[in-house]
């Protein structure tokens, strides 16, 4: 009696064991079975870390066996070489970056990123270029001789205003003052400068201070941009347009030029993959999710997908927007 329990509770001790290894094989299987991704986004409380955050988070709940992790970045620069090195799946790139990383003709740095291409545009960064009503500016070439607030020094701002002024035949006719918007706005109220120089997304709190301290008038930085070199010497820009009634007294339109924020992947990841994970994001409840995350998401549409994009589109994505009605142009096959 005593050796049948015995060998009975050998079994059930045996059984138990093998149930358990079995367990833990699952469990190990499962784990190898999710594709592990990284987003690399930007700085905490930026618009890129709210972004990558946010599309990490909607592709991770969606898709099945894919995890997508969101990684603090320093912004564009460094999320183009994350993506480039494999460092990173997915980033958030400003077209002007991705365009010239490709060309090797980012400051400082000659290596040519072929390895990342583009999903899709998320937002803009347009041109906002104020004066005062008073002044009686109305074009941008009466800027010859005046001081410009252009951002501060080695800022984004500061290198787009540059590249505008240089586009226009200005630079070496303006003053740059190298001061920050909040100053530059103040500056501008206390006439110690002639005009202000913002390079961020629509509505902007230093342009509606400047606007709100004093009437003011937004200069049409398209119509002067398109007569001179500024789309030859940097095809990444593209045109936008701030709705009048945008800012206090500014009861029409502006059309400007922005550079745009790009999502974007490494050549490393498969068609059937960025087909469905754009499909996810892109659709009805996707941008929804996306909108409440930021308020900037509301550029994203169907309709906006190609904006800004003049590097190749992921084969992945491009067979999405395709399918959607859209038209590859020769620089994004």
């Amino acid at each position: 009696m005593s050796a049948m329990f015995n060998f009975k509770k050998t079994a059930s001790l045996a059984a138990a064991a093998v149930a358990a290894v079995s367990l833990t094989f699952a469990s190990m299987a499962s784990a190898q079975s999710v594709q592990r991704l990284a987003f690399s986004g930007g700085p905490d409380g930026g618009t890129f870390q709210f972004f990558s955050n946010g599309i990490s988070t909607r592709l991770s709940r969606a898709i099945d066996g894919v995890d997508v992790s969101n990684m603090a970045s320093a912004g564009s620069v460094e999320n183009l070489r994350r993506v480039n090195s494999r460092d990173a799946d997915f980033g958030i790139v400003y077209s002007g970056d991705l365009y010239l990383g490709s060309e090797g003709q980012l400051t400082n740095d000659t290596r040519r990123y072929r390895n990342v291409q583009a999903i899709s545009y998320m937002f803009g960064a347009p041109a906002h270029l104020i004066v005062l009503d008073s002044a009686g500016i109305t074009d941008v070439s009466q800027l010859a001789g005046k001081n410009v607030a252009v951002g501060p020094a080695g800022s984004g701002a500061a290198a787009s205003a540059q590249r505008f002024f240089e586009g226009v035949g200005l630079w070496d006719k303006i003053s740059p003052q190298y001061i920050g918007y909040n100053q530059g706005a103040s500056a501008l109220g206390d006439r110690q400068i002639d005009a202000l120089w913002v390079f961020a997304g629509f509505p902007n709190a230093s342009v509606i201070q400047a606007a709100t301290s004093n009437r003011v008038k937004l200069l049409q930085v398209y119509e002067a941009a398109e007569k001179g070199t500024l789309f030859n010497d940097h095809p990444y820009y593209a045109q936008v347009t701030i709705p009048a009634g945008t800012y206090p007294n500014v009861d029409y339109d502006v059309v400007t030029i922005q550079d745009s924020a790009l999502w974007v992947t490494g050549r490393h990841m498969s068609e059937e993959m960025i087909y469905n994970m754009v499909s996810e994001v892109y659709s009805d409840s996707g941008l929804e999710f996306m909108r409440s995350v930021s308020s900037a998401a509301s550029a994203m549409t169907v309709e906006s997908a190609l904006d800004g994009i003049v590097n190749t589109v992921h084969p992945g994505a491009a067979k999405f927007w395709e399918e959607k009605g859209h038209t590859l142009n020769d620089a994004q096959k």
